[in-house]
């Protein structure tokens, strides 16, 4: 699907195999590595990934840092810190939106032209998953609609089949 200048994509496999300016991680708020998306980019990226991100000073809550990719085929590793699900009366909607935003300005202030973003929030932090990718393609779709960016390719990666239909259903409702 394409949004102004940019192409909206959905690849169901692993993120850090793909060949992109720049691989979004669902990080923890130390940046140090973790667990799911976040534990497989460093383990795959390798120590330096690590060292790097020991010298950012940890992430907040709905913001997002760059480093470098290291042994990675991306560029770059956009490390975001989605909220917990704590049942959504804590912010925690706009917190992820935040999310998506802050990656976006990161990859523009870079001039990256491609990104792939995991579901962020979605895994170990509880955030469901059709609210989630809705927040997720709606943040993206308003972002390239309603401000000059020089990503011309974003990706929605996902582990699963499942995980991928949530996403193709809120593309789905952008387009109308």
């Amino acid at each position: 699907m394409k949004i102004a200048d940019t192409e909206l994509e959905i690849h169901i496999g692993d993120i850090t195999r793909l060949e992109v300016d720049a691989i979004v991680n669902a990080a923890n708020s130390s940046l140090l590595g973790g667990g799911g998306v976040d534990g497989a980019i460093h383990h795959a990226a390798g120590p330096d990934l690590l060292a790097e991100c020991e010298t950012l000073g940890g992430c907040g809550t709905g913001d997002a840092k760059i480093t470098g990719a290291y042994r990675l085929p991306a560029r770059h590793v956009i490390h975001a810190v989605g909220p917990v699900w704590y049942g959504g009366e804590r912010g925690e909607a706009e917190a992820l939106a935040s999310c998506y935003r802050r990656c976006l300005e990161i990859a523009g202030e870079h001039a990256l032209g491609s990104i792939a973003f995991p579901a962020i929030s979605c895994g170990v932090y509880r955030f469901p998953l059709d609210q989630a990718a809705r927040i997720a393609v709606r943040t993206v779709a308003e972002l390239c609609r309603e401000h000059a960016t020089t990503v011309t390719r974003v990706i929605f990666c996902c582990f699963d089949a499942k995980t991928a239909d949530a996403c193709e259903a809120a593309l789905a409702e952008v387009e109308d």
